[in-house]
């Protein structure tokens, strides 16, 4: 049966033939390139509430090489960095230059946990940025945690498991920081297990200074009954097998107990400077009716260490930053001078401020974001000659 085709009908046709020896060749390609790559695994986004969750990562290769610590440096030639490692600051390529052109050697606070657990492969991607050799860096242990979370490590099998945040929870503080957070518990195992894990990783990465934040929120109120020494024995030994030297401190508040304070290799705690910048001599600072203790008084610093101060952030528009961000330029270079050659000169440590957080609606300057000050010469603040004019006093 013979069967007749119009000019039409042909051309029609010959196009399907055409796409369907395109499709054959294009099947035999992806056939080898499939043969040839090792498949990946695939895993959907997770979410939590609208907020996309990325899925667990794999441990980073990546090492910063290391060097010895002097607590002298650290205390003389420290900045606040915070969340630099985190892409905090909404610009991260301004904030690295910023910090290559520093004379900053201990970046406090670089590795933020707020809120998130750590992102190591982002910290590793940044880390390798900034080229600076002989760095120190620091990571946040926060006393917030997100309930939600989606963060796996590896098992003893070699298999992934996933921490439950929300057993590491203090009874009673659910939504502490805002929806789905809660201050942590020590007492938990999940959670000692899981700021071990975090710590190791970190040493792992190359940070050798880790500060819990507000200790007494996260550690039993009887300080006697403490877990947190099997935390810091596990992580020091680790530490030690790796060659690595490390410090942590604490923000440890008003607490007075020597043998608990003597834990640390450093306290931290904020000024209180107020809009006057100001430095008072008590054990607390006087614009709040609870103590928010001054660690540079007698009554703290002798029974620890080592003592750390910084201009202290909350968010709040009282706290150090959001005071310091609505000086004037010269009022901050005079404010800054003064609280470093005051407590250097007290062997205590003032780390200047190149990077931290602010209340949106602070006014004053502010970085890349209206959240968030940076002392970059690129943005409003432009502190960042002034702070290295004083870093450069100072050889420590």
């Amino acid at each position: 049966m013979e069967i007749k085709l119009n000019k039409k009908q042909k051309v029609s046709l010959g196009a399907i033939f055409i796409l369907t020896a395109l499709l054959g060749v294009g099947v035999i390609y992806w056939k080898h390139e499939k043969a040839s790559v090792p498949a990946l695994p695939i895993e959907r986004p997770k979410t939590v509430g609208n907020e996309l969750m990325p899925p667990p990562e794999p441990p980073t290769l990546y090492h910063y090489q290391t060097g010895p610590i002097s607590m002298a440096t650290m205390k003389n030639k420290g900045c606040v960095a915070d969340g630099l490692l985190s892409g905090y600051g909404k610009d991260t390529n301004a904030e690295v230059a910023m910090i290559q052109r520093s004379d900053c050697t201990y970046l406090h606070r670089a590795l933020e946990t707020w809120g998130s657990p750590p992102d190591f492969n982002k910290a590793a991607q940044i880390m390798q940025k900034i080229n600076k050799p002989g760095l120190i860096y620091g990571m946040f242990i926060a006393e917030d945690l997100r309930t939600s979370a989606d963060y796996s490590y590896a098992g003893s099998n070699g298999d992934s498991k996933q921490f439950n945040f929300r057993d590491m929870c203090r009874n009673g503080s659910d939504n502490a920081w805002g929806e789905h957070t809660c201050k942590p518990n020590l007492d938990r195992r999940a959670y000692r297990d899981y700021v071990t894990y975090i710590m190791e990783r970190g040493i792992d990465l190359g940070i050798q200074s880790f500060m819990f934040g507000q200790i007494y929120y996260q550690d039993n109120p009887d300080l006697s009954q403490s877990k947190l020494h099997q935390v810091l024995d596990t992580v020091r030994a680790y530490a030690k097998k790796k060659g690595v030297q490390i410090v942590i401190g604490a923000q440890t508040g008003n607490i007075t107990d020597e043998k608990y304070l003597q834990q640390f290799d450093y306290i931290e705690g904020g000024v209180g400077i107020g809009d006057s910048g100001t430095i008072e001599s008590g054990p607390c600072w006087s614009q709040l009716s609870s103590c928010w203790a001054l660690l540079w008084n007698q009554q703290y610093a002798s029974k620890a260490k080592n003592v750390f101060l910084a201009l202290d952030w909350s968010g709040l528009q009282f706290d150090d930053m959001s005071s310091f961000a609505r000086m004037d330029k010269d009022k901050r270079a005079t404010v800054i001078q003064k609280l470093y050659t005051y407590f250097t000169s007290k062997n205590m440590g003032f780390m200047l401020p190149m990077m931290a957080t602010l209340n949106r609606a602070n006014g004053g300057c502010y970085g890349a974001k209206k959240g968030f000050y940076s002392a970059s010469n690129q943005y409003g603040c432009g502190d960042e000659d002034v702070i290295n004019s004083i870093l450069n006093k100072n050889a420590g």
